[in-house]
């Protein structure tokens, strides 16, 4: 499963789909000051990026993907 739920962390990982957008969206809503791994993921479908940038949480592990972390690192970083 690309997303994994932790207390207070969600970690995802490679290829993480539109199907995934409404239970990190739960998650999210659910989570006090809720943060995101994207150590291992390798896509970031467009429904999954605009979930995080509605609910806002800190990234916890900076993606290894040299398109992440080029491209949706400094967009998801640079929200107040």
């Amino acid at each position: 499963m690309p997303l994994e739920f932790r207390e207070d962390t969600v970690c995802l990982t490679q290829t993480c789909g539109a199907e995934d957008a409404l239970a990190l969206a739960d998650w999210l809503s659910q989570t006090v000051l809720p943060k995101a791994d994207l150590g291992e993921c390798t896509h970031l479908h467009a429904a999954l990026l605009q979930t995080l940038l509605a609910y806002k949480p800190a990234v916890s592990v900076e993606p290894v993907d040299s398109f992440l972390a080029r491209w949706i690192l400094p967009v998801l970083s640079r929200q107040p």
